[in-house]
């Protein structure tokens, strides 16, 4: 980060080296804080959901270490001369209803005045020492589960050009405002999981970047396993594409080796930026049928083995 000289302690488990979601620091042999923050503009325009969507999104950075979300700070940047205060509080009603759902309690948080609405969380959780989940870690062999349909980056765009369906305006919605709790669950009480992530800003392709990044392993993801929101093929189709989606295809496609059966509008998809996406984990491959079966067997019907791990190419990942 610029070059900053780190604060070094033996007890930070984890940092600011490499890309986690959370900060992790043991407190004793069986305990550790995990911490972490997140905040953005509206992406929806109901002032209710929207805090229900960032707090989600928020606790799910807790939830891909492995751990459990206790508390949580409000930050919030608002116009007050401009903005009606009522909006504020719908927001903030919808952050502490959905943090009721998580079971966190809110402890406080900070507010200053700013031309651009935005709400999130700082979180507390934690998480044993020893069942710290990275987004490294990936073992050859593994089996990769998503959790939840990829798509929101290209609906949003739709939403904000009048094209969205009314089905599809929901069904994003209702994904995004969806905690990751039950997934992680799942996770945390399968012994065999080896790395989790949760699949935001970078897109799909971007975090799979990450999990490969410095080990010495490559992926494979099959491209057609790979859940979305329906009507999101036409919408990629007609170039309906969030800007965040060429930046993270410009980065990470040269990491890529991309097969002719994957079509450009599907590699689209792979690359869309998402917010509050769902929980991608690799796990032992004698594990992944039956650890997909308690996905959906909880309500998560979209779960889906979409790739594997392997020894090699190291450092590619292969889209079939």
């Amino acid at each position: 980060m610029c070059d900053l000289p780190l604060i070094s302690d033996p007890n930070l488990i984890v940092g600011m080296e490499h890309g986690e979601d959370a900060g992790v620091y043991k407190l004793r042999d069986d305990l550790a804080l995990i911490q972490t923050l997140d905040f953005f503009t509206p992406i929806v325009d109901d002032p209710y959901t929207f805090g229900q969507v960032a707090v989600s999104n928020s606790l799910s950075d807790v939830y891909a270490m492995g751990g459990l979300p206790l508390t949580a700070m409000n930050i919030v940047c608002f116009p007050i001369r401009t903005m009606d205060i009522s909006i504020l509080r719908q927001i903030l009603l919808g952050g502490l209803d959905k943090m009721r759902e998580a079971g966190v309690v809110l402890v406080g948080g900070h507010s200053v005045e700013d031309k651009e609405l935005k709400y999130g969380l700082s979180v507390t959780g934690t998480v044993h020492p020893d069942k710290v989940l990275l987004n490294t870690g990936s073992r050859p062999g593994d089996r990769l589960i998503l959790t939840k349909p990829l798509g929101t980056g290209i609906a949003g765009t739709a939403i904000k050009a009048g094209i969205a369906s009314k089905a599809l305006i929901a069904g994003s919605i209702a994904s995004m405002a969806a905690l990751n709790k039950k997934a992680a669950e799942i996770i945390q009480a399968t012994p065999a999981v080896h790395a989790c992530t949760d699949i935001t800003g970078f897109g799909l392709l971007g975090h799979l970047a990450e999990m490969i990044e410095g080990q010495d392993i490559g992926i494979r993801i099959f491209s057609d396993r790979v859940p979305f929101f329906p009507e999101i093929r036409e919408l990629a189709e007609m170039g309906i594409l969030p800007e965040g989606l060429y930046r993270n295809r410009d980065f990470r496609m040269p990491l890529m080796d991309l097969s002719p059966a994957c079509p450009e509008w599907r590699s689209d998809i792979l690359f869309d930026p998402q917010t509050s996406g769902g929980l991608f984990f690799a796990l032992s491959a004698d594990q992944a049928e039956a650890c997909l079966a308690r996905l959906h067997a909880a309500g998560l019907a979209e779960a889906a083995i979409v790739g594997e791990v392997l020894s090699a190419p190291a450092g590619r990942i292969i889209v079939e």
